[in-house]
């Protein structure tokens, strides 16, 4: 397992490949690459900058991907989200799952970045022709994770 909070950009295919490596018991590898967009809410973003609560928030990264380890069958999981200033098309967060089939690594992908959105201790504030903001949870995003209950 891999958890890292960094203002460095990864390289996706590096850590896809660090993931599977050549362990013969992975049959499927999901991941979600997202990314920053130039548009939020019908505002210009012109960048974002990603703030976090150091030591709490990789605990609560590794609480949300062993809470899915329990819940499917996983072999081995990424999760990597940048933090500091970030321009548009830069990637934010990876999370990518390895397991033995393609139903729990699709499951357990889609549930750790649900998680991520609603229980790791992130804020972001986006900088538009406007001025700053700070952007606000999303309602959908507690949806997304109340499913999973």
């Amino acid at each position: 397992m891999k958890i890292a909070v960094q203002s460095a950009v990864f390289d996706l295919n590096a850590e896809i490949a660090a993931l599977y490596g050549a362990n013969p018991k992975i049959g499927a590898v999901a991941s979600f690459l997202g990314l920053v967009r130039d548009v939020n809410a019908g505002q210009a973003v012109t960048s974002l900058h990603l703030e976090h609560y150091p030591g709490m928030t990789e605990k609560a990264l590794e609480r949300i991907v062993a809470e899915a380890g329990q819940r499917w069958e996983l072999l081995d999981v990424t999760v990597i989200h940048r933090i500091g200033p970030l321009s548009p098309c830069e990637p934010i967060v990876l999370v990518a799952v390895a397991s033995g089939h393609r139903g729990d690594a699709f499951a357990a992908c889609e549930f750790i970045m649900d998680f991520l959105k609603t229980r790791a201790p992130f804020w972001k504030k986006e900088a538009t022709p406007a001025g700053e903001r700070w952007v606000d949870a999303r309602e959908g995003d507690d949806q997304a994770a109340a499913r999973w209950s």
